[in-house]
């Protein structure tokens, strides 16, 4: 998916919502637990409940792995689903993956290619040859880690050096030797939100995967007010409060509202911005 197409389906869709799929099959709804599959049964109700609500949908993979072979599988169905039924949707796997360039070579070819998502998360501290591997791929999206909305964040991304650029900057600005604004993005937490009047100075054009709305009681309001472009610029993901706002068998029509909440939301911001 270009950069066009995706602000295009933001315009259609008039939301720029990411749906977080951070399945932990001890939390789904104790209906499902009898199911062959639990994880990928609540999976296909959440995204058939939220699908006309959102643009994007991630994978968070640590759920899925925590389940060895069995979970794995569950997350190949799930992205087979979505390519199926749902193929305007941008499919971010969220693995922070990044390793020295063989390694990153390998993490490359298993995403980008037997999986088959649109983006994948890269810790680039490791720096340029453990990115480039995942540039290889014509189309796939690189989101880069830059401002997390961890707490732990503050220990070194915002560290400065001696000219007083943060470490969080720094990234921002040589990334963008290795490739433009059509190919990286870049996660930058909702409990960050005035920071990305930074962020912005130096990206102006990329698009930024934002997390941290919700459960982590980000601002949205702020995230658009600091962030938002002239193509939209941003992907905020909701992931808890949206999957687990209720745990009964309605679990998928609570999680529909909440997702259209935030999409009114949304609609408001591209409208008051002149986006659509």
């Amino acid at each position: 998916m270009t950069k066009e197409e995706l602000f295009e389906n933001i315009k259609c869709k008039r939301s720029f919502l990411c749906v977080g799929l951070d399945t932990d099959v001890r939390k789904i709804p104790a209906h499902l637990q009898e199911d062959e599959d639990p994880i990928f049964a609540f999976n296909k109700q959440i995204i058939d409940a939220t699908a006309e609500h959102c643009i994007a949908f991630k994978p968070n993979l640590a759920f899925y792995e925590s389940m060895g072979p069995y979970g794995i599988k569950a997350f190949e169905k799930t992205v087979n689903y979505l390519r199926e039924q749902y193929p305007d949707q941008l499919i971010i796997a969220d693995a922070k993956r990044g390793d020295i360039g063989n390694t990153s070579n390998l993490y490359a070819r298993s995403f980008f290619e037997n999986t088959n998502v649109d983006a994948l998360t890269i810790s680039p501290y490791m720096g340029s040859d453990s990115v480039s591997p995942f540039l290889l791929y014509p189309g796939k999206w690189v989101v880069l880690l830059a401002l997390t909305s961890n707490a732990g964040a503050q220990d070194f991304q915002l560290m400065k050096d001696e000219s007083g650029e943060c470490l969080f900057e720094r990234i921002l600005r040589i990334s963008q030797t290795w490739e433009n604004a059509d190919r990286l993005m870049y996660v930058v937490g909702a409990t960050k939100a005035q920071m990305l009047e930074h962020v912005r100075a130096i990206v102006p054009d990329s698009f930024l995967l934002v997390p941290g709305i919700g459960s982590q009681n980000g601002s949205l309001d702020e995230v658009v007010k600091y962030g938002i472009n002239s193509t939209c610029g941003l992907i905020v993901n909701a992931s808890r409060s949206i999957i687990y706002a209720d745990n009964s068998e309605n679990f998928a029509r609570y999680a529909a509202a909440e997702a259209a909440q935030l999409h009114s939301q949304m609609e408001d911001a591209l409208i008051k911005n002149d986006l659509i």
